[in-house]
């Protein structure tokens, strides 16, 4: 039987810059956010391992679907940043359509995690992931990221204003988050590492 997937096992697996090029797999979890929303950052922290994930202080940088393998086959995937200012509408449309066809076409996506900075979150581009995922029925899971920067009054007033612009979405759920303070790791990773658990289950690995 496969043990149950543990975040801080991922390890770099392959890079994609197209839909034919992505690895099988049984099961996966996708990360998506706003450029600078602090993806990478907690990436960084719910694996334990400070440079799995390349930060960047550049937005758009990373251009490529990043694998990172948990288990055999099961996989944690850092998506492009989205919201990225700085490059050629060709490139923009380019990733666009890949990150909206692999959110709606890719059977192995258990589930989304969104950063969003706590800041600024429901931003038009992360309504637009939404509504490209939601559709399928999986679960979408929200990090109000940087939320140190908020005071406990914008705290909860952040976390209720989400919740309730999103509440007709019976599927996504939202929690605040820091990778600098730590706030929410071990929440956020208990459910990433609950999907997946729940999925192998389900499609247990077959046998050779």
């Amino acid at each position: 039987m496969t043990a149950k997937p543990v975040l801080n096992r991922a390890q770099f697996h392959t890079s994609v810059a197209q839909l034919r090029d992505l690895p099988y797999s049984r099961a996966e979890i996708a990360f998506a956010g706003r450029s600078n929303a602090g993806k990478s950052s907690a990436i960084n922290l719910l694996t334990r391992k400070n440079r799995l994930a390349f930060t960047s202080k550049t937005p758009g940088r990373t251009q490529l679907i990043n694998f990172f393998e948990l288990d055999a086959d099961i996989y944690l995937v850092d998506l492009p940043g989205y919201g990225y200012a700085k490059v050629p509408p060709a490139v923009k449309a380019k990733w666009e359509g890949l990150l909206s066809r692999y959110l709606q076409e890719r059977e192995a996506l258990v589930g989304m995690v969104m950063i969003m900075d706590a800041r600024h979150p429901l931003t038009p581009l992360d309504r637009q992931m939404l509504d490209w995922f939601t559709p399928t029925g999986k679960p979408v899971h929200i990090l109000l990221s940087k939320a140190d920067k908020l005071s406990n009054s914008e705290k909860t007033l952040t976390l209720r204003r989400v919740e309730q612009e999103l509440a007709a979405l019976g599927s996504v759920t939202v929690q605040l988050f820091s990778s600098l303070s730590r706030q929410g790791a071990e929440d956020a990773a208990a459910l990433v590492e609950g999907w997946l658990a729940r999925a192998c289950q389900q499609d247990p690995q077959p046998a050779e």
